[in-house]
């Protein structure tokens, strides 16, 4: 752990190492009611070490954290959703079947901004950007959820305008790309948010605007895919541009995409890292299709027609077996984006 302070008396009675060991198996969910034992648990539960030291052993859980339309009260059935759209965080264990939802971010009550982005670092969850739910105004706001304390903090704003950018995160370090402005022109700007600094850091640009991209990580290189400029609205280009996060430097890579076809939440990584669409992989997810890696399986949704009842799965591998996942009626709604947090 690298702190003797943090690890001394854990718990009266047994070496140190066996009651780090032992709250190391504590379930994530437990951490927040662990924390108010005494001020030594909390310092330890809620430390970066003590992330690091539970990723390193084996004990962190894979979740799939998703922006998820609500159900309305007077559509219980889903059928039809009464007055305006609604959205918010729903988390599935799929070490566990769970779903749960997390709770509304202080200053927007009412339901998350209209297409915000989410994505994790170090066991959190970071939401960034979208349009105010009543105004529609676009907002630079970033809120992080921790999961340790069941809490959420807001975090710098966004140093620029943007909406339906690529973001993606490695060590710390989330990386947002593309989008559009406030005028709808679209960007190919780039920048660095240091979670626990704080801070924004603008990175080199991509080679040209990327417009409703999507932002893929493999391994240490941000991939930022299709994508299109501000003078050819909605015509996705095929190529693909990749930053090396050791070096900064961006790479482009041409006929990455199917070309045409947008790539926003169902970009899969398949076999010597070649991309592929999820919603050409089954026939009950063509439309408005989700898809969350998480290690060893990925979480898909998705639809077999426009309107039609939601569908949940979990795939083994990249071209494994679609298995139905079961989804309580309140958690049953559209999935609009999601990532994968390793809390």
């Amino acid at each position: 752990m690298g702190s003797t302070e943090l690890l001394s008396e854990l718990i009266p009675a047994l070496p140190e190492e066996i009651g780090l060991e032992c709250l190391t198996r504590f379930h994530y969910s437990t951490h927040r009611m662990s924390a108010r034992v005494c001020r030594r648990w909390q310092e330890l539960l809620q430390s970066r070490q003590f992330y690091y030291h539970r990723k390193k052993t084996g004990y962190t859980q894979k979740a799939a954290c998703l922006v998820q339309l609500l159900k309305s009260g007077s559509d219980p059935d889903g059928s039809k959703h009464a007055g305006q759209p609604r959205y918010g965080i729903t988390v599935f264990d799929p070490a566990s079947g769970t779903w749960d939802r997390v709770d509304p971010v202080p200053k927007y009550p009412g339901g998350l901004p209209l297409f915000c982005q989410i994505t994790s670092s170090e066991g959190k969850l970071v939401l960034m950007g979208g349009w105010d739910p009543t105004s529609y105004d676009p907002v630079r706001d970033v809120f992080i959820y921790e999961f340790t304390t069941q809490r959420w903090r807001q975090g710098k704003q966004m140093p620029e305008t943007r909406s339906f950018f690529a973001a993606g995160e490695l060590n710390g370090r989330v990386i947002v790309a593309g989008g559009h402005d406030e005028n709808k022109n679209a960007l190919s700007t780039a920048w660095e948010y240091d979670v626990i600094r704080d801070e924004w850091t603008q990175l080199t640009q991509l080679s040209q605007e990327r417009d409703e991209c999507q932002g893929v990580m493999i391994g240490s290189d941000f991939w930022v895919v299709s994508g299109y400029r501000t003078d050819n609205q909605g015509r996705f280009e095929g190529s693909a541009e990749l930053m090396d996060l050791g070096t900064g430097q961006w790479r482009r890579v041409e006929e990455a995409w199917k070309g045409s076809q947008c790539p926003r939440s169902c970009v899969g990584v398949g076999k010597e890292k070649k991309f592929f669409c999820w919603a050409d992989c089954d026939s009950a997810i063509r439309v408005g299709v989700c898809a969350v890696p998480l290690g060893e399986s990925t979480f898909v949704s998705g639809s077999a027609y426009q309107g039609g009842p939601q569908g949940f799965f979990l795939v083994d591998g990249q071209n494994g077996q679609f298995k139905s996942i079961d989804v309580p009626a309140e958690f049953s709604g559209f999935v609009q984006s999601g990532c994968c947090v390793d809390i």
